[in-house]
Parts: structure tokens; sequence; C-alpha cells
């Protein structure tokens, strides 16, 4: 596995170094390049100030909207309504006989929290003020025929706004509380923006948090691996892209996962597989330079070939994932060619009346059934092996069947895994290298295959191939004895 080195690792501050996969070459990172990804925000940065952005100018649209369409006709209207009341009361109050206006005006302050007063000096236009007052001030002069300005005093500890209107001859001022109004737009609008605003940004941050939290851990995890590590399986949530994301992560990691141990496996098994014919030849080596006989030359000449056998096993394992060209393939004319291809009648296959054809990889199919035959061989106690063929519904599996003495359950899944051994494989008489197994589950799962071990009815192993990837690893077909 290649290793890069990051800014503040191993290599140091300012020696950024990527290891090339392709050239296998070492590139440094310019700081160019340096400085445009530390100037790039991130991904919650990144995330967060447009969305944000997006919600404040969706607040400012909103409230403009809202005070143009709904707050301003609504003032407009109660104004409007203020207004009339206001010149009704001074005109009444005017029209009323002198002993009863007290009365009135006592009725008027109980129900319409208006008061009366006599006309004081009329006001000149003040700075700004609400809406409101606004709206009232337009309403009074359009009913009046003179243009209005309120004027506001504190009175009683409250807040009042009078206004100097026509009393019949004269004039006389008509005033109410603030709290009469009751509403406080700009108040209502600060808050809503100011609340808005901060919901937007609260919402935003956690919209982006919950984007970036998922990759924030791939980054991470990716990190890792850049430093020749393996990573933690990482917790698949978030929404379903990502999720699916992080899964693929997962599954690459644990892949590169099992190809390093397989890695590390198969050079410890190398290593301890090729001493045994090192050692013997070196001593055949030593015997050749006393006294060359034919039978020192064989033995060298045997201990070469096994060494080029294990080899050529390691090199089938290392390429077990390699893709194959799918061709249509009569797989009863493959098992004969293989019956028949080992001597002395040791194989049993009864060639199909009709031809049984399927698209297959033909190199993978042929080096997992020579695999499967040479442990059957190897281990079947001398008699001769059964090579099936069977086909059942659209399903078509091949079996390997020995009567060797079996493998027990608990150790088949073992047998699967390199250099793994049976106890009869340690004799000198049956060898082996322990891969013949690994190499089968490689190309089996590669294909999409499945191959199961299971005792044999009176004895030895079956070993099933099944070549339909949607059948059920449950086998429950009659087995030939």
């Amino acid at each position: 596995m290649s290793q890069g080195e990051v800014p503040g690792g191993p290599g140091g501050p300012g020696e950024p170094v990527a290891k090339a996969h392709a050239t296998g070459r070492a590139t440094r990172v310019s700081p160019r390049a340096l400085s445009f990804y530390a100037a790039t925000p991130g991904l919650v940065g990144f995330i967060a100030r447009p969305l944000a952005l997006a919600f404040i100018l969706f607040e400012l649209l909103a409230a403009v909207a809202v005070v143009i369409f709904l707050m301003g006709p609504m003032a407009q209207g109660s104004a409007e309504r203020l207004a009339g009341l206001m010149v009704l009361s001074a005109q009444t109050w005017s029209e009323l006989p002198p002993g009863t206006r007290a009365d009135f005006e006592l009725e008027l302050a109980r129900t319409h929290w208006l008061s009366l007063r006599e006309a004081g000096t009329r006001p000149s236009p003040t700075g700004w003020h609400g809406f409101y007052i606004h709206f009232l001030e337009q309403a009074l002069a359009t009913k009046t025929g003179s243009e209005q300005h309120l004027r506001g005093e504190l009175r009683a500890g409250d807040w009042w706004w009078w206004a100097t209107l026509p009393s019949g001859d004269g004039r006389i001022d008509v005033g109410f509380p603030a709290w009469r109004i009751g509403t406080h737009p700009l108040a209502a609008i600060l808050l809503t923006l100011g609340g808005g605003l901060l919901l937007a940004l609260v919402a935003t941050l956690w919209l982006a948090h919950r984007l970036a939290a998922p990759l924030a851990q791939m980054e991470r995890a990716t990190a890792v691996v850049g430093r020749g590590a393996l990573p933690d399986t990482l917790p698949e949530t978030g929404p379903r892209e990502l999720a699916t994301l992080v899964a693929r992560f997962n599954l690459m990691a644990r892949q590169v996962r099992e190809l390093v141990a397989v890695r590390t496996t198969l050079m410890a098994g190398i290593s301890h597989d090729l001493r045994t014919p090192l050692a013997r030849m070196r001593l055949a080596l030593a015997l050749l330079a006393e006294r060359p006989t034919p039978r020192l030359i064989e033995r060298l000449e045997a201990d070469i070939a096994e060494m080029d056998q294990l080899i050529g096993k390691d090199l089938d394992l290392a390429r077990g994932l390699e893709a194959e060209t799918w061709v249509d393939l009569d797989l009863g004319e493959l098992l004969a060619e293989l019956a028949e291809a080992i001597p002395g009648d040791r194989v049993r296959f009864t060639r199909l009346a009709a031809p049984l054809v399927r698209p297959v990889p033909p190199l993978a199919l042929r080096r997992v059934l020579e695999n499967l035959l040479t442990n059957a061989l190897r281990y079947g106690n001398e008699q001769a092996v059964d090579l099936v063929l069977e086909a059942s519904q659209g399903r078509v599996r091949i079996g390997v069947l020995d009567r060797g003495p079996g493998i027990p359950p608990e150790r088949v899944e073992a047998m699967f895994q390199p250099f793994q051994r049976g106890e009869v494989s340690r004799s000198p008489l049956t060898g082996g290298a322990g891969l013949g197994l690994a190499i089968v589950r490689q190309l089996v799962e590669t294909h999409g295959w499945q191959v199961q071990l299971l005792p044999r009815e009176n004895g030895g192993l079956a070993a099933w191939l099944q070549l339909d990837p949607s059948s059920s690893t449950t086998n429950t077909q009659k087995r030939p004895l």
C-alpha cells in the first residue's frame, strides 16, 4: 500500500509528499496548491454561508411582504376607524348642552379610552414617529379637511397622543393613551427578523454539521489509510447518499484489510514453505561437490519443480481477483476432459447425453475444479473420486466427491484460508502448499459462485460448486453416494 506524507506528518512541516499509484514516484505538492486548500473554507462554512444568506434574504422578503400586504392595510384601516371616532367625538361634544358634556367625557373615556380637553397651542410637525400615527394623521386630515399633526406627552405615567380637531365654532383637543393602539409594528418586525435569523443560523449550522460529520469521518479515515494503517468501521448514518458513500468506503476498507491480511499470510507462507526445499538443495549441492550422483541431480530437479509449483500457486492466489471474459461452455465436455486427463481411472464421470452449455469464465472454472480434484485425489485414501454434474430448475452445480477422512465441520472455514493443511497433508507423501482451497474461495467469491464442503454419506468429503449466484447456500438435493 502506498503511503503519502501530509503536512505535520513524518515528513515534517513544509514537506508534503504524495505517492502516485500509477508511477510509484513521489510527487511534491506545490505551495500554491497548499495555499489554495488552506484558503478554501471547510464543508460546514461552505454549506452554512450560502444557507444563512438564503435564510436572511428570505426573512427580509417575508418581512417586507408582511408589512406591505398585511400590517400596512390593517394599520391603515384601524387608523381610519380611530380618526372617525375622534372627529365624531369632537363634533358631538360641541353639540351637547354644557351640563351634559362632563357625563359624555366620562362615558367616552370609559368606553373608547378617549379624552377631551380645551384646545391648546396647535402642534407643529414633529420628527419621525410610527407608521400607525402617520396613517392616523392622514385619516384625520382627510376627515377634517386640514393638515393634522399629533403631539405626544407624558400624562400620569402613560404616554398620550393628542390632536387638535374642529368642534363646532371652535377647536378641542382629543387624546388617547399609546397603549390603546396595542400594536408595535416596528418592534414586531425587529423581533421577527431577529428570531428568524437566529433560528436560521441554528438550523443552518445543524444541517451543515449533519451533512459534514460523515464526510469529516471519512476524511479522517482516509488519512489513516494514507498513513498505511487501517481505519475502524464508520457508522453508516446520515442522508441516503452519504450513508451509501460511507457503506462503500467501509466495504473498500474491509477489502483493503483482507488484502493486507492475505498479503501478510502469503508472504509468511511462502517464506515458510520455501525453506524446506532450499535446505534440501543446499545439502544436495554440498554432496554434489564431494560426489556427484544422478540421484542427487534428480533430487535437485524435484526441489526446483516443487518451488516452481509453489510460486505458481502463490501467483494464482494473487491473481484471483482478475476479471475474465465469460463464454458459453459445455460443462459436460469440460468435466470429461478433466477426468480423462488423470490417468488410472482415478476420476469417475458419466458423460451427459445432451450438452449442458452455460456462460462461464473457462480458465477460472477450470482452476477451481482442478484444485478441488487435486485435494480429493490427495486425501481420498487412494480411492476413485466421483465427478458429478447436476442441473435442476435452471440451477447448475458440480460435485467432487471422495472417500477420504473428510473435514470436521468446525475446521471447514479454516481450510479456506491460505496455508491451511489437513493432517494427512503433512505427510511427505501428500505434500501440498495449503493454497488450493484458498484459491478456490478467491475465485468463487470473485465470480459470484458458492462452494460447500459437506460430509459425504458413508464417509468422505463432498465439495459442491454452485454456479447459480442467486441460489441458497443450503443444498437440499439428493447427493450421489
